[in-house]
């Protein structure tokens, strides 16, 4: 089956590579953070990753089959659901005196720093679209090349992770609002 080429600007696979690194990086970070301080996400926290998931997928359907709008709308709708996730996050702990939920990195919650990531990756598209669109319609989709693969594969990889662990802490059901362990994992804890 042959796809229909995309017009796409010459940096367009690079800067698609570069963003998906950049999701991919966010939620390994997550994940490592929790790891190594035990600090389990919340329900909200979870639904951020949700939307970095989908982010992505948009930025690998990106580099897997050309740029496209359509690719690129579906990075701007998961954004903006992350967007209102976090935003409902950090709205939640404005209270005075509320610390907040879990530590932060340079003095912000992880939430808001993806809540200012949904915000970029909004911009992102933004520039994008118009820089793919004025490259002409008659370019051939670029591949995303060596580089490119070992970042679709990371990304897949990060993705699993996450979700594996997300399993491991709230089974198939709802997770706690303020969880403190790996309910699957409860049962061999010996508490």
């Amino acid at each position: 089956m042959q796809f229909a080429s995309r017009s796409s600007h010459p940096a367009s696979t690079f800067l698609n590579a570069l963003a998906l690194l950049a999701i991919t990086a966010a939620l390994a970070l997550a994940f490592a953070w929790q790891i190594v301080f035990n600090e389990l996400p919340c329900p909200l926290c979870l639904l951020q990753r949700l939307a970095f998931v989908l982010a992505g997928a948009g930025l690998l359907l990106n580099l897997r089959f050309g740029a496209s709008p359509a690719h690129y709308a579906m990075v701007i709708a998961a954004a903006l659901a992350g967007i209102v996730v976090s935003a409902r996050q950090l709205l939640l702990h404005q209270a005075p005196g509320d610390p907040g939920y879990g530590s932060t990195l340079l003095d912000l919650h992880f939430y808001t720093w993806a809540l200012i990531a949904f915000v970029a990756l909004i911009g992102y598209c933004a520039v994008m679209l118009a820089l793919d669109r004025r490259a002409g319609d008659n370019s051939a989709p670029r591949r995303a090349g060596i580089i490119g693969g070992v970042i679709m594969w990371s990304f897949f990889l990060v993705v699993l992770v996450n979700a594996a662990s997300t399993t491991l802490e709230c089974g198939f059901g709802p997770c706690a609002d303020n969880p403190t362990s790996y309910e699957w994992l409860a049962p061999f804890s010996g508490s």
